[in-house]
């Protein structure tokens, strides 16, 4: 029994090794796609697809943090650690949904102020990796992800930020941009400094899901409302809202490149390079090659049967 116990711990330390590990850094308060994307992001980590290692929360709003706790707490007791942008000069409650969802749901985190700084668990959470085992997605702007970039040596690594990512993440999944040429809002809005820095910065893998393909997909409609739970945060947080009214989903296709089955849906371009402007918009340029690709819809898939899957992906 005991040589049992041992072999079974032994296979799940594998399993979880084997799985890709990632650090998910979202703007959870304006949209209500970054719901969704939240959910499944937990439903692929109890599923094991993935190892999330912990949420960033990129927002001025003070309610951000505490209902991305509330969240994964619903769909995982034990939580995830989470990060967020200390010493922001005012926070702002603006979501249509982030105070309702902390206030209705069981969470650990109390006040954004007791979560830790997000260029601090970016740096804690990579150290501790294996090389090239972590992919960073962002669904947000890229406020602090330019932080833990920019960060220096400390009691985790002697390395750079920029030294620790290319050491330690495989590649970058980025939602933002509009290809081949436009003006996308995590680009641009509110910090599109931080836009041009990590995308002039970064020199490993990087895939953009541009604004053009999640505005085709339309989730949280009818459908959703017949399969999902009505007491859960999710069916909160589309109710309040927009009704069930269907929304672009921007955040769940950058989610769902995380899935092998993305490959039946959508390809990339990978010839040329993303080029952003001061202001935050973007041009898709050929005159050299990069590590950069953008996202595109196969020819022969339905957006209305991606819609259907990805609503599936939310539920618990």
């Amino acid at each position: 029994m005991k040589l049992f116990c041992l072999l079974l711990a032994f296979l799940i330390l594998t399993n979880a090794n084997a799985q890709t590990r990632v650090i998910a850094d979202m703007d959870i308060d304006s949209d209500v796609d970054d719901v969704a994307a939240l959910a499944m992001l937990n439903n692929m980590h109890i599923a094991r697809q993935i190892n999330l290692l912990c949420v960033i929360v990129t927002s001025d709003d003070p309610y951000a943090a505490v209902c991305t706790d509330a969240i994964n707490r619903y769909f995982n007791k034990q939580g995830f650690p989470i990060g967020v942008l200390k010493d922001q000069d005012s926070l702002k409650n603006h979501s249509r949904y982030t105070r309702q969802i902390a206030e209705a749901y069981p969470h650990k985190l109390q006040h954004s102020s007791d979560a830790e700084s997000a260029a601090g668990l970016y740096r804690r959470l990579l150290s501790a990796s294996p090389d090239n085992s972590v992919v960073l997605l962002t669904i947000g702007h890229l406020s602090n992800f330019q932080a833990f970039l920019q960060s220096g040596p400390d009691k985790y690594s002697k390395l750079s930020g920029m030294k620790l990512a290319e050491k330690k993440v495989s590649k970058w999944l980025c939602m933002g941009g509009q290809f081949p040429t436009g003006k996308e809002a995590n680009f641009y809005r509110p910090d599109p400094a931080s836009t041009v820095f990590c995308v002039n910065a970064w020199k490993k893998s990087v895939i953009f899901a541009g604004w053009e393909i999640g505005e085709k997909i339309k989730t949280g409609g009818t459908y959703l409302k017949s399969i999902v739970y009505p007491g859960s945060p999710v069916a909160k947080a589309y109710e309040l809202y927009n009704q069930f009214k269907g929304r672009s989903s921007w955040d769940q296709v950058a989610v769902f490149f995380l899935s092998p089955e993305h490959r039946q849906y959508f390809d990339t371009i990978k010839i040329g390079y993303c080029a952003v402007s001061q202001d935050g918009s973007n041009e898709w340029r050929t005159d050299h090659d990069s590590n950069h690709e953008y996202v595109i819809v196969r020819p022969d898939a339905d957006p209305a049967k991606i819609a259907k899957l990805m609503d599936e992906m939310v539920v618990k």
